[in-house]
């Protein structure tokens, strides 16, 4: 799996971050940026049965099935392939999922913010677990099988897919008044963290060694190493 080199991570990841960080301070410093966010939200929200089918896309039994088949596969194609350390990307995959609620839930109970009036009376909807479980399980799914997919085609359809479902999710929470915009914007910075360390991680694997390989390693001379 190609991955960005390492010195080009940080400037890669420099904008999601610095925006975590930013939307994080205004939430815990109740900041000018969450009045013109709960204006957006008011603008914005519109209960209805699409908003909440939407909304579900982000849903663990939803999205977390998704990245399981995309895990089972890359480790299957990668085990009957030969590729070196094939175990790794699927680890990875699951890592990442895995720190979803672990980085979640505590930025939850330490901003402590109050949900939209479109919902009961309750606190902790900051960032978004919905968002961040869609940007992740998707996100990481679509990583997993892109480098299985030969017609550049079908890896574009899947990459439109992954963008359409992660928007989705997102549209849906907060036009049925389920989040903040703050609240889904920040979870796409931290779900971009997350799926950066997975690409970085997984793309440590190396191609399976060939027969050719194996012989010019022990040293059994190729027909170009011959006298000319």
């Amino acid at each position: 799996m190609p991955v960005p080199p390492p010195r080009a991570l940080p400037a890669l990841l420099a904008l999601p971050v610095v925006l975590f960080a930013l939307i994080t301070w205004q939430v815990a410093a109740d900041g000018p940026l969450i009045d013109a966010d709960e204006r957006l939200s008011r603008a914005l929200v519109h209960p209805d049965r699409l908003s909440e089918l939407l909304a579900d896309l982000g849903n663990v039994p939803v999205a977390v099935p998704v990245l399981a088949l995309a895990l089972v596969c890359a480790a299957w194609h990668g085990r009957a392939g030969g590729t070196d350390r094939w175990w790794l990307p699927p680890l990875a995959g699951a890592l990442a999922m895995a720190l979803v609620p672990a980085l979640v839930a505590p930025l939850k109970a330490w901003t402590d913010r109050p949900g939209t009036p479109a919902v009961p009376p309750a606190v902790g909807y900051y960032p978004s677990g919905h968002t961040a479980t869609a940007v992740v399980a998707y996100g990481a799914a679509t990583l997993l099988l892109l480098p299985l997919l030969r017609s550049p085609a079908v890896r574009r359809g899947l990459v439109v897919l992954c963008a359409v479902l992660v928007l989705g999710a997102s549209y849906g929470l907060v036009r049925r008044g389920y989040h903040w915009p703050l609240d889904v914007v920040a979870s796409w910075c931290l779900g971009a963290v997350l799926l950066a360390g997975f690409a970085l991680v997984a793309g440590r694997t190396a191609p399976p060694v060939t027969r050719s390989t194996r012989r010019s390693s022990s040293g059994t001379p190729s027909s170009s190493s011959g006298p000319s």
